[in-house]
């Protein structure tokens, strides 16, 4: 296996020029004032098919023999790699099969069956459909597009730092999402080689703590399931490990709220759309801000392949979190007009009811009074202890239970 070099994501950029968008990368001032360093986000989101994954996907098979591209490629990939794979082969008149998890995001299914991929659905994790694909392309002889563990795929994505570097060359700092480390082994090898002091970190999901265990010589144990399902590998390339380990500083874990918090802090700041892993860089610089204080940190925000009822379930999380969305629980006189006179007073303290429920029989109040439980709509935290001393000083018994 030939190595990773800078002079290969150097080619590799001539190839891909005028093929990919070249994102841009911008200084966000508001979510640099929130954490402390100046933040530049690399919006790679907006690429075709919403991730970085489709340059180092046309790297790779740009360089196929023709009897290779008559052949046709496999790939096996939880989505965003798949697509990638997918959109290039359709343009290229390369026949592709893609072997994706039973049960990856249905976008990401669609989408890749969108670009005229044949998608086999094969075993409970990536591993499992990782196995199945193997097999599939030796048996068929197709060439294998592996999403990470190949010189020009990590070449392909290690792009992504010299048109950062290009853009903003004040930056100091990556902060990269980690699964199988193609996207950070390509973007520490050329970023180091255009700015040799700039230090790159890589972010993994407690989930999915693989690289983090081999950096730290941990032996934490993977989970079945993360939020940032494009990183969740349980083991990193043999091709990408060794780069991560000499050219990284380190790696840090990330939890499930951290994740979620960074999409919804993306969505609501900078009105951009992440998947999970699009935002772990933003959730380690969060939860690890005075390790950061003072620099000039970059952030890939490397896909935006996310369920739509997924990405509505965040949000209302993130609501009740930051507590603009409560649950409120009520003891009301059972007498007629009672339920209006609360829920006009609701709206005179500035709460919108969104939903209510009443409830007599399962209950120890007495007969003569009722519980309700109303969930509204405030401004915070203060808001509701506003909204709570306001119901008490009228002779309501109330309480926010979520």
């Amino acid at each position: 296996m030939s190595a990773l070099t800078a002079d290969a994501v150097r080619a590799a950029a001539e190839r891909l020029h005028g093929e990919v968008i070249d994102t841009p990368c911008l200084v966000s001032r508001t979510l640099s004032s929130l954490v402390g360093c100046e933040v530049f986000l690399k919006f790679e989101n907006h690429q075709f098919t919403a991730s970085f994954k489709e340059r180092g996907a046309l790297n790779r098979m740009a360089q196929l023999t023709p009897e290779e591209r008559a052949a046709g490629v496999l790939a096996v990939s939880a989505g965003n790699h798949a697509q990638g794979v997918a959109y290039h082969a359709q343009r290229m008149g390369i026949p592709a099969t893609i072997v994706m998890p039973r049960f990856a995001s249905s976008v990401k299914i669609d989408n890749t069956r969108r670009f005229g991929a044949t998608v086999v659905l094969e075993g409970d994790t990536f591993d499992d459909a990782r196995a199945h694909g193997l097999a599939l392309a030796q048996q068929r002889g197709l060439t294998l597009i592996h999403p990470y563990d190949d010189v020009e795929v990590a070449a392909g994505q290690g792009t992504i730092a010299l048109e950062m570097l290009a853009e903003q060359p004040q930056i100091d700092t990556l902060l990269i999402a980690v699964g199988g480390g193609g996207l950070i082994a390509g973007m520490a090898t050329a970023a180091r080689s255009v700015k040799p002091g700039l230090e790159v970190y890589g972010v993994q999901t407690e989930r999915f703590p693989p690289v983090w265990n081999a950096r730290h010589g941990g032996d934490l144990e993977c989970g079945q399931a993360t939020i940032a399902d494009g990183i969740a590998v349980k083991s990193p390339g043999a091709l990408t490990l060794p780069v991560i380990l000499d050219q990284v500083a380190d790696v840090l874990l990330v939890g499930e709220d951290d994740i979620e918090q960074a999409m919804l802090m993306l969505l609501e700041i900078e009105k951009t759309v992440v998947e999970g892993a699009g935002a772990v860089g933003l959730a380690a610089l969060l939860k690890h801000r005075e390790r950061f204080a003072g620099r000039k940190v970059g952030l890939v925000l490397c896909g935006g392949n996310i369920e739509p009822m997924l990405l509505a379930e965040i949000i209302e999380r993130g609501m009740v979190k930051s507590g603009r969305l409560a649950r409120l629980r009520l003891d009301v006189r059972d007498v007629p007009g009672a339920l209006a006179d609360m829920a006009r007073l609701l709206g005179q303290l500035g709460a919108n009811i969104n939903e209510l429920q009443h409830q007599r029989a399962f209950s120890s109040l007495s007969v003569e009074r009722v519980q309700v439980e109303v969930v509204v709509q405030t401004r915070g935290v203060e808001h509701i202890e506003q909204i709570l001393a306001a119901l008490c000083e009228r002779g309501y018994r109330a309480q926010r239970i979520a």
